[in-house]
């Protein structure tokens, strides 16, 4: 000890303050090291140990235990999502097909999503009606307990249509896009036709083209040419191609393509022919809303600003009427 003193007040000085701060240094720097030791092991050992199974009744792998409540909720959850999904995947019900079309119109194309909508429009009403009942008192303290029930209810019912509103909202969105990319389509679709590429190959090379630009309608088209590619004829893949967009152009296309099949036409000039009406048509949609815009901005120029432009018309006759000339 003595040593160590001697060789400590050599390098530092024999300034007592200097000595115990250097020896609280390196006290605190050897326990830091001590500690990062002992957790760099616990971490080594817990690694090594999660590729072990380990013989514990309810326990593997980290697993939860099945008396666990998370356990009980994950298995309760699964088993209602499982009975949801059995439920209406064997019905056959016209509002069931119709959700179906909306779904995969949407993007959502998961087997268990109508399950899914069932139960996220019953958890949102459920919900709703839980948080309008104690926000309503505060926001409306006079409210006879008829109202106070009616807007409950009606909190309710937001909840219950609130995933049909998101999905009308989804599917129109995706249509704007497909309708707004499918003349480039034709064009490009075309454009393949010409330089001698397949109708498969043409939809392959068009669906790669338009992944930046329209990602949603590259991914359909995607679709239907590994729908082609697993053995379904094209007439049958565009007819699914044009339910997943939801538009009548896609059908009428698909209807097209079959019928020049059948007839022995040439189908270069019929893509030609539909690609040139689709441009009219875009151009047609454009000029209607051109024409459309006058009708549109009377409504704010006559509640805007005509009454403005009225008052500073009459207010200095007003002024010199009322009280006089200056």
């Amino acid at each position: 000890m003595e040593s160590m003193y001697s060789a400590l007040s050599s390098l530092l000085g024999s300034n007592p303050v200097t000595l115990v701060s250097a020896l609280i240094f390196f006290a605190t720097a050897a326990l830091s090291l001590g500690i990062m030791s002992v957790l760099r092991n616990r971490a080594e050992l817990k690694r090594r140990a999660s590729a072990i199974v380990v013989d514990v009744p309810g326990r593997v792998n980290g697993s939860p235990e099945k008396r666990s409540l998370r356990y009980a909720s994950i298995a309760a959850a699964q088993k209602l999502i499982e009975y949801t999904t059995k439920h209406y995947a064997s019905a056959d019900d016209v509002n069931l097909k119709m959700l179906r079309r909306r779904l995969i119109e949407a993007g959502i194309l998961d087997a268990k999503a109508p399950a899914f909508f069932f139960i996220a429009r019953t958890v949102l009403a459920i919900v709703f009606a839980a948080v309008a009942m104690p926000v309503v008192p505060y926001l409306l303290p006079d409210l006879t307990p008829t109202w106070f029930w009616m807007c409950v209810m009606c909190s309710g019912m937001m909840g219950y249509m609130a995933p049909s509103l998101y999905l009308d909202r989804r599917i129109k969105g995706r249509q704007a896009e497909h309708r707004a990319g499918f003349p480039d389509f034709m064009d490009l679709l075309v454009v393949c036709a010409d330089a001698g590429l397949s109708m498969e190959a043409s939809l392959d090379r068009v669906g790669r083209e338009l992944s930046d630009s329209y990602p949603s309608l590259s991914a359909n088209i995607h679709m239907a040419t590994l729908e082609i590619r697993a053995g379904r004829t094209l007439s049958e893949a565009l007819e699914h191609l044009a339910d997943r967009l939801g538009l009548e152009e896609a059908r009428a296309f698909a209807t097209l393509l079959q019928q020049s099949a059948e007839l022995g036409s040439s189908l270069t000039d019929a893509l030609r022919v539909y690609s040139d009406d689709m441009r009219h048509k875009r151009l047609s949609s454009a000029e209607e809303k051109a024409y459309s815009l006058p009708a549109k901005l009377s409504v704010p120029l006559v509640l805007c600003i005509f009454p403005v432009l009225i008052i500073v018309t009459m207010l200095p006759a007003y002024i010199r009427v009322k009280f006089g000339p200056f």
